[in-house]
């Protein structure tokens, strides 16, 4: 094949595809902590944990320096026990899973369920025992899971949820803002994120009591302020530090000031590729009534369970366009639970039994990520380039076709 004859897309990708997307306004809010000289206990550490707080509406919000940090935070506020059990999804980042292994606690994988990729609330039930404690769910890509199902089981066995918001920043499930909708829930501000701070992380709550165990873990300068017995630990923390650097705090001030514009753009990019995507046969994950999605990445897969989506990843990648398979491994498969890492590294009490990560199938969750095409985030106003998606798409199909006739 002649690739240079063949290529559909050919507008250059760096302007419509570049982010993060700082401006003089989030420079100069870098620029305003320098002068002020104070660059580890910055008020403004304050002032994004009431940005964050109101824009959930939630009670308690902390700051610290990753979405990681907050995580970990997270699954020590529980206050569980060595080998509690706590129901994951393999289809994540990593870090909604691996920080709860360094407060020994063991994790359970779960199927994903098709429709919105997140946790399905049947095998949640499926995997629940009498060490079941609680659900970490994940909106992935920035589509809200079937939290309302998800909510009825965990109810039901009486289990917490840590909800990992990190792609949905402006998501909402039935007016319900993502971030508020787990007994725990988290941001991350990394720099592909919707709100980025470079690096940065978000801890949201109602509970006081989980509140104060995630000061208690690690922001010792806020732990000597607590009002309770709690601020014994004033000298130690429980042995880290998670705050935040206020210069990543400034920068994600600003980003969640600008968010509404930014997904408003991506959102009108990429609803309108979905729309001409459908027509070809492609499901683009678009919400359900109710839902309002944002889009942290854009996925799409063909309507056929048995269609060759690596077959015409390549097609499409000869015509121009950067796509490739999702970004993230299945994380059931990866070497730390296969060879037994977790066992080392969680120290669980010798009555603990693990789960035989080393034979774990998830054949749903396997199946369904290797449909997936991962399409470039289109995060500024478009001249042209979506066109040209479309047309390669249009044009990948025939050729798909034809190679497979």
């Amino acid at each position: 094949m002649n690739t240079a004859e063949e290529k559909i897309v050919t507008i250059d990708h760096e302007a419509a595809l570049r982010w993060p997307a700082f401006d003089d306004e989030a420079e100069a809010a870098v620029c305003r902590i320098m002068r002020d000289g104070n660059v580890s206990t910055h008020p403004v550490t304050r002032e994004i944990e009431n940005d964050y707080a109101t824009f959930t509406g939630r009670r308690h919000a902390l700051s610290h320096s990753s979405g990681t940090s907050a995580l970990l935070a997270a699954f020590h506020a529980l206050n569980l026990d060595p080998g509690d059990e706590v129901i994951v999804p393999s289809a994540t980042f990593w870090a909604s899973v691996l920080p709860m292994v360094w407060c020994g606690l063991v994790p359970v994988f779960a199927e994903s369920e098709s429709e919105t990729l997140g946790l399905d609330p049947e095998d949640i039930r499926r995997k629940i025992t009498t060490r079941t404690r609680a659900v970490v769910i994940v909106h992935l890509w920035g589509l809200p899971c079937r939290i309302d199902e998800i909510r009825k089981v965990c109810e039901e066995f009486d289990l917490r949820i840590i909800e990992d918001a990190s792609h949905t920043h402006g998501a909402s499930f039935h007016g319900e803002p993502c971030g508020s909708l787990g007994d725990i829930s988290v941001f991350s501000l990394q720099g592909d994120k919707l709100a980025p701070a470079g690096e940065g992380g978000i801890f949201l709550t109602d509970d006081p009591g989980y509140w104060e165990r995630a000061v208690c873990l690690g922001d010792i300068t806020r732990i000597i302020e607590l009002g309770s017995p709690s601020r014994r630990f004033a000298a130690t923390s429980m042995g880290i530090k998670t705050r935040i650097a206020p210069m990543s705090a400034a920068l994600g001030r600003v980003s969640l000031r600008k968010l509404p514009e930014f997904n408003r753009i991506r959102n009108l990019n990429h609803r309108w590729l979905s729309a001409q995507l459908e027509e070809l046969g492609f499901d683009s994950f678009l919400p359900k009534a109710g839902v309002e999605r944002v889009y942290f990445e854009f996925l799409v897969r063909h309507r056929d369970p048995d269609f060759d989506t690596s077959g015409l990843i390549e097609i499409l990648q000869r015509l121009g366009a950067q796509v490739t398979v999702p970004r993230y491994p299945l994380l059931h498969q990866q070497p730390f639970f296969r060879e037994g890492h977790v066992a080392r590294l969680g120290r669980y009490p010798d009555e603990i039994e693990l789960p035989d990560y080393a034979g774990l199938e998830l054949p749903r969750t396997e199946r369904e990520n290797l449909r997936l095409i991962k399409l470039p985030n289109f995060c500024h106003l478009d001249e042209g380039l979506l066109e040209q998606y479309r047309d390669a798409f249009v044009r990948a199909l025939e050729i798909h076709q034809a190679e497979n006739s």
